[in-house]
């Protein structure tokens, strides 16, 4: 995932000001206007980091030098500096919230998206973990870039990166057949289709239908292997991607990557994210 630092700068500066409000009254009144410090950022748990270049081009946008001791990926343990921020004491205290609350959401999706990654890996087994769109606003950028540091697919960041026909699109089309044969007359070429489906059935109705994706929702092991079975029957292996997704946690992970599906979401990646603990501390200031 890349943008141009020009407009990184300007999401992150966004998430900074809605932090600052009017001002920091606490570091206007403590820090003397000519103090300067050094500070450590560190982490205070093991864990996958991510949002360091988001975290160093933050303090660099506002005049502070940075020096990085990891990379975006890197595994660090607890007690490891992570980077080291010098100059002016007061921004340094204002942004100190704000790239930590950043680097400790990201490098926890990062670290979750990791363990399930690397449990599929050891079992050998090639299915993919995805994200959902289920993220906190204002930041499905940044927790869906943590999901690939931590060797996730981001999916979809936006409803214009392709057609995803959910249940309730189905409804107000009338049916599966109308919903798909709508999307494919009024899409654009360059946009793959994706219909979710709760039935075996379903799958390969909606497979004939010239979908590129087949979202499992809600499925059991065994009924995608069900599925995987109908579209085997109907001569469709192979011919659409299956997702499988709702349900599936880190303690049946594996039993979803067995029955052989392409791709397997998690909202719980991003909505219910455990947050790495990372910590700045001043270490010198004059």
């Amino acid at each position: 995932m890349f943008i141009p630092r020009r407009l990184l700068e300007e999401k992150l500066l966004r998430l900074l000001a809605d932090d600052v409000g009017e001002g920091d009254v606490t570091s206007a009144a403590i820090a003397p206007s000519e103090c300067t410090a050094q500070a450590e950022v560190i982490a205070k748990s093991d864990g996958i980091v991510a949002g360091v270049e988001e975290a160093a081009i933050l303090a660099e946008s506002l005049g502070l030098q940075v020096n990085l001791e990891v990379v975006d990926g890197d595994k660090v343990m607890k007690g490891e500096v992570i980077m080291a921020v010098s100059g002016d004491a007061g921004t340094i205290l204002t942004v100190e919230r704000t790239m930590l609350n950043l680097l400790s959401r990201m490098s926890g999706i990062a670290t979750a998206t990791n363990i399930l990654t690397e449990k599929i890996r050891k079992a050998h087994l090639k299915t993919r973990i995805a994200a959902t769109r289920k993220s906190a606003l204002g930041m499905l950028y940044f927790d869906k870039k943590a999901v690939v540091v931590g060797g996730g697919d981001s999916h979809r960041l936006h409803l214009d990166d392709m057609i995803l026909i959910k249940d309730n699109h189905v409804i107000v089309a009338g049916s599966l057949e109308n919903a798909i044969k709508l999307a494919n007359q009024n899409a654009s070429f360059s946009k793959k289709i994706e219909v979710e489906v709760t039935k075996p059935t379903d799958a390969v109705k909606a497979a004939k239908l010239g979908v590129d994706i087949v979202m499992l929702d809600n499925f059991s092991p065994e009924q995608i292997v069900e599925a995987m079975g109908l579209l085997q029957k109907a001569g469709l292996e192979g011919k659409v991607l299956l997702e499988a997704s709702g349900g599936i946690t880190s303690e049946n992970l594996l039993a979803y990557a067995a029955a052989g599906v392409n791709l397997i979401s998690l909202g719980e990646l991003t909505h219910s994210v455990k947050a790495l603990d990372i910590s700045l501390e001043i270490v010198k200031a004059a």
